[in-house]
């Protein structure tokens, strides 16, 4: 009688616990999807400038300065493209722990798209003739933020190698944001070309800026949450941080 009346107790429980962890796993993907869901337009947009070089045309104003020397842009949204969906992937907690292998080959792929993304944006900063209304402003803002981006990737690849999952996670978070400032600055220059048209050279340099501002902010916010955390889940028993 006794073992009749636990059997459906023993059902229901696992129940509840399988559709917790569905729940869960749910969740985790909320993140990745926000993320890939925010690069959506940038890729698009480097998809038809890709397609757009690979026909010779049509040249505008703003674009014959990749066609003149098309190698650094190519690179640059091949690159971008691939640090943008693999680093999503990354934050997917799931993925890390169930499979591990994946997530350290993906990271291999993850640190030299990076940096090609920061280094051909610093190039292009540099070297490609400027738009009418690039100040000074935001050259200077391109070239902090592409510099802090690639000191990020650096600090974080060295970091796991040497097997230190905390400040790796830290700086690869960091560099993720800024490399996903295009999306963000789609959000803070787009409400304002609705309102007002193109923005001037300051303006639109803050704008962009404030883009970056932004994704560092929330990146930081993150890093600090994390171990707070961690630690609250090992005072309840419930685990470790997952390794990288």
């Amino acid at each position: 009688m006794t073992e009749s009346m636990e059997r459906p107790a023993l059902a229901h429980s696992q129940a509840k616990e399988s559709g917790r962890s569905g729940r869960n796993r749910r969740a985790g993907w909320l993140v990745p999807a926000a993320l890939i869901a925010l690069s959506a337009v940038p890729v698009i947009a480097g998809s038809t400038r890709l397609s757009q070089l690979a026909a010779g045309g049509p040249i505008t104003h703003d674009s014959v300065r990749y066609f003149a020397t098309p190698l650094p842009v190519v690179a640059h949204i091949i690159s971008v493209t691939l640090f943008s969906v693999l680093g999503a992937l990354q934050f997917a907690p799931g993925l890390r722990r169930r499979r591990p292998a994946w997530h350290r080959a993906m990271g291999r792929l993850l640190v030299p798209s990076g940096l090609v993304s920061a280094f051909t944006g610093l190039w292009m900063t540099l070297f490609y003739p400027h738009l009418s209304n690039d100040s000074a402003l935001l050259v200077g803002l391109r070239l902090v933020f592409g510099t802090f981006m690639i000191v990020s990737l650096v600090l974080g690849f060295a970091a796991i190698r040497r097997r230190d999952v905390t400040r790796h996670r830290a700086w690869m978070t960091r560099g993720y944001a800024i490399g996903m400032g295009a999306g963000t600055q789609l959000l803070t220059v787009g409400p304002w070309m609705a309102l007002a048209g193109e923005p001037g050279p300051l303006p639109r340099a803050l704008l962009m800026g404030a883009g970056w501002v932004i994704n560092l902010a929330v990146a930081e916010w993150a890093v600090r949450r994390r171990p707070a955390r961690a630690s609250t889940a090992r005072r309840s028993g419930a685990g470790t941080p997952v390794s990288s």
